[in-house]
């Protein structure tokens, strides 16, 4: 249908006549129809009546034409720009002929009128046909076949040559039932014992069909008509500049239009022509170990130029440049080469005879950075020893050493885990940066924080700058406490920090430097002053934006190595991949100008798989990306994955929060039995709300962005599970906070977000659980922690997230499963928010301690806090420093 192989017929049916589009199977298509039929399994043709008692016996062949007819047939008809719904009577047309153009844009094909002028009119088709009819119903395919010049005696086999008139197109019949077998033309006219056997087994119409074929080749190709002059047309000669057009221009028409044609293996071996391609030939360096080695160190390398696998010499270049023939034959083998490239060749060759380059260079160029500039096809780095070692490890992004985590640190890294920690420390060991771009909860910060660690103990007790969001400060502070508890960290954050010589003291003591991106910008100048380690960016979509101050600023810092973790490399388009890149890797990419005309418009414009491919090389090495999908993941997490996330408090949210505290303070000495009972609880509320949002303390239906750490890594967190298309679940114990978040997250997000609470009729909250079950439903879920206990079931949920705490496990546990449950075919994540340095993280710690006793003593609620001494209430209400970074 694509190639247009069809043509317009008239059938005589049992009902009259009826016009159709036919398939026109030659060549190829007729070879490939053959072959489909020996493949057809009887079941498909297996249609038995229902007043017979065995199948009829319908030939594949048959009933595969059958098909493909009726739907050529329906295909056509619905393209047409000028079919119309209604049928045309015989009156409406002066002809048959008339009616029958007419019909062949209808839906149906009836055409009416007399059986005698339909009759007459078949026949004048059939005559019209005649020629493509008998081309595809001969048993015999006309070949040409395009023979090369012998090679010349006196020629050495490693020298260059061409030649001007020894090519020969030969004329040849295949039969279609023995395509081995291949019969010279001329042996048609031919008379000789053996000869007449072989001419019969063609057909009676051999003679026939071939000078009707051979009179349609001309048409296509002209120059075949000289040699149908003679009286046992053989072939046609040619000299190297026919043979060259034949090559690249009839032979495709000739081979579209159903006739055999076959070419020289040189030149479809690939399918296109040898090209010639450029190879930097490293010099094997002085030292082979690893010992003291690095990407800036300094080899001696060359270029090799070579066509296909053959290396070319000057002398050779320049000998085919004075040829100046499109195919030339190259060490006995015939190539086919332009004189443009032939020069620009020798003018590489003169211009850029090689050097010395870093070991970084030449990492660039086996990746591909830059091969465009070559002009040819690059075909990578030659090297030995650890150079080779080391580009094979880049290229693959495999194959390099599998490391134990550190000894001081504390927990157990999964399989995968091991394989990203072991993946960022051969990176950091060249100086190379890395993306670690797992998806959420697989454990970036911990595979971070065992490098760290590592390198803390390996690498002379250097810092470490590590830029995050304020929302998780606190979050890595109690992670690295949690997991590599002998690391010194700082946070360097607010008015009271380090500033000059006392920062650059204060931040050699420490293996963690934690700075915002913010207080990144504002503080650039002080930052590089000190020696880092390495720089790590958490969610380092933040510096996706090129131009912005901090992703300049994050750039300009000078560390052996550096880090960027995020869930979510490329957000919008692929030029976020610069601007992390560019982080890494300097000049990988090359500069912003240089990127749009590369990648960028030829990717997000022009859709070119190519340049997706070659973008694909290049940062594929420093890109580590896992999905919970992968199977290979999915195996190795549990079943439900917890985890807690730690906020910080804005300071408005601080000034609240110390507020209510001073509140209580003279009350609760005085307070006793109901009264202080209720009190402890009444603050307890207040104060969760605080840590919550200060609108849903004031009541004041206030401005709801940026005014709670909690609500702000809500807010980032579930940007990140609708990027992969995961479904959430918020849950809160608080209806007015609900109402709260719905309200926020519609707006940011501009999808529709469900809140179901304690005030939601039956009806209504069943058909908000069958819109979020279904596959298209809104993304995030909110419910009451109340209304969400129970009879829920939220399959189509992959994470949970614990707004505000019950301090129960039992009860928290029960919300949870309203996504892992009986049907969950996803891994569950589930993320517990808690406001650090407040009663939330003190709480969170008591129940930690003393968990069994929690699990099977303390009762739903939190109704056992009021049973602690005024000093214990105090120290677990108390604002610690943490709490605002």
């Amino acid at each position: 249908m694509a190639r247009q192989q069809y043509l317009p017929g008239l059938q005589r049916r049992a009902n009259g006549f009826t016009v159709v589009w036919e398939p026109v199977f030659l060549g190829d298509d007729a070879a490939s129809l053959s072959d489909l039929a020996s493949r057809m399994p009887p079941s498909s043709r297996a249609v038995t009546p229902i007043d017979a008692k065995s199948p009829p016996a319908i030939p594949a062949i048959e009933a595969l034409k059958e098909f493909v007819s009726t739907f050529v047939d329906c295909l056509v008809r619905s393209s047409s720009s000028e079919t119309r719904q209604r049928r045309h009577s015989k009156a409406n047309f002066d002809s048959a002929h008339d009616a029958w153009m007419a019909a062949l844009v209808q839906p149906d094909g009836i055409i009416s009128g007399t059986t005698s002028d339909l009759a007459e009119l078949s026949s004048q088709i059939q005559l019209w046909r005649r020629p493509v009819a008998l081309a595809a119903t001969s048993p015999l395919r006309l070949c040409f076949r395009l023979e090369e010049p012998e090679a010349f005696p006196s020629v050495p086999r490693n020298a260059v040559s061409s030649s001007a008139d020894s090519w020969h197109l030969r004329y040849l019949l295949q039969p279609h039932d023995d395509p081995s077998l291949m019969i010279p033309v001329e042996e048609l006219w031919s008379r000789g014992r053996g000869k007449e056997s072989a001419i019969r087994q063609l057909g009676p119409k051999a003679r026939e069909y071939t000078l009707f074929a051979l009179g349609q080749a001309v048409q296509i190709y002209s120059e075949i008509s000289d040699s149908l002059q003679k009286a046992k047309p053989s072939g046609l000669d040619m000299n190297v500049h026919g043979a060259h057009k034949f090559l690249t221009e009839q032979a495709g028409l000739l081979e579209q239009a159903g006739f055999g044609v076959m070419l020289p293996s040189w030149w479809t071996r690939k399918g296109t022509k040898t090209r010639i391609s450029v190879k930097a030939n490293v010099k094997s360096p002085r030292m082979q170990g690893s010992s003291g080695l690095s990407l800036d160190t300094i080899v001696a390398f060359d270029y090799e130029l070579a066509l296909g696998d053959k290396k070319l010499t000057l002398r050779e270049l320049e000998d085919l440049a004075r040829l100046k023939e499109p195919l030339v034959r190259l060490r006995g083998q015939w190539v086919e080469l332009s004189p443009q490239e032939i020069q620009d060749a020798i003018e590489f060759w003169k211009t850029r005879p090689g050097g010395e380059a870093s070991v970084r260079d030449l990492v660039k160029l086996s990746l591909g950075v830059g091969e465009s500039a070559t002009g040819f096809d690059f075909d990578g780095v030659k090297a030995t020893g650890w150079i080779k070692k080391l580009l094979e490890q880049l290229e693959i992004n495999a194959d390099f050493e599998e490391l134990n985590a550190p000894k001081a640190f504390v927990g157990n890294l999964r399989p995968y885990q091991l394989k990203g920690y072991s993946w960022l420390a051969f990176l950091r060991r060249w100086g190379l940066g890395a993306c670690l771009a797992d998806d959420m909860g697989l454990g970036k910060t911990i595979q971070t924080l065992a490098l760290i660690q590592r390198d803390w103990e390996t690498n002379g007790r250097r810092p470490v700058l590590l830029v995050c969001p304020t929302t998780i400060m606190n979050n890595w502070q109690k992670e690295a406490a949690r997991f590599t508890p002998d690391l010194p960290i700082v946070i360097h954050h607010g008015v009271g920090r380090k500033k000059g010589q006392s920062f650059k003291k204060e931040a050699s003591l420490h293996a963690i430097v934690i700075c915002s991106y913010g207080l990144l910008q504002r503080d650039i100048k002080l930052l590089k002053e000190v020696n880092w380690a390495g720089v790590v960016l958490d969610e380092a979509q933040n510096v996706k934006n090129p131009e912005t101050k901090q992703s300049r600023a994050a750039r300009s810092i000078g560390a052996d190595y550096r880090i960027a973790l995020t869930g979510t490399p490329v957000e919008n388009n692929v030029g976020d991949l610069w601007a992390i890149m560019e982080f890494l890797n300097p000049g990988f990419l090359g500069n912003q100008t240089e990127f749009k005309r590369n990648f960028f418009v030829p990717i997000q414009a022009n859709r070119d798989p190519q340049a997706s491919e070659r973008l694909k090389r290049i940062t594929t090495p420093f890109i580590l990306r896992r999905l919970k999908t992968d199977r290979t993941i999915i195996s190795d997490l549990p079943e439900k994955l917890e985890m807690k996330v730690f906020c910080p408090l804005t300071r408005e949210q601080a000034s609240l929060y110390a507020a209510v505290l001073k509140e209580i303070e003279d009350p609760l000495e005085s307070a006793e039995g109901i009264d202080r009972r209720g009190m402890i609880l009444a603050t307890l509320s207040k104060l969760k709300q605080v840590c919550n949002h200060p609108a849903q303390f004031l009541g004041d239906n206030s401005a709801i962005p940026e005014r709670s750490g909690k609500l702000s890594r809500l807010t980032e967190m579930l940007e990140e599970v609708m990027e992969v298309g995961d479904r959430a679940l918020v849950l809160s114990q608080f209806a007015k906070m609900g109402e709260i978040l719905r309200r926020h997250l519609q707006e940011r997000f501009g999808r529709e977000v469900l809140f179901l609470h304690g005030g939601v009729s039956r009806r209504k909250r069943d058909q908000m659980v069958d819109r979020f079950q279904n596959d298209n439903g809104p993304p995030v879920f909110i419910l009451s922690l109340k209304a969400g206990g129970t009879g829920l079931n939220l399959t189509q949920a992959s994470h949970v997230f614990h707004f505000d705490r019950w301090w129960n496990p039992a009860v928290e546990n029960q919300a949870t499963d309203r996504a892992f449950r009986i049907g969950q075919t996803r891994n569950v994540q589930v993320h517990k928010f808690i406001c650090a340095g407040t009663l939330e993280d003190r709480i969170d710690e008591m129940i930690e301690r003393k968990k069994e006793i929690t699990e099977n003593v303390l009762g739903t609620g939190e109704g056992w806090l009021t049973e602690l001494s005024n000093e214990e209430i105090r120290d677990v209400f108390a604002l610690r420093k943490e709490a605002l970074v």
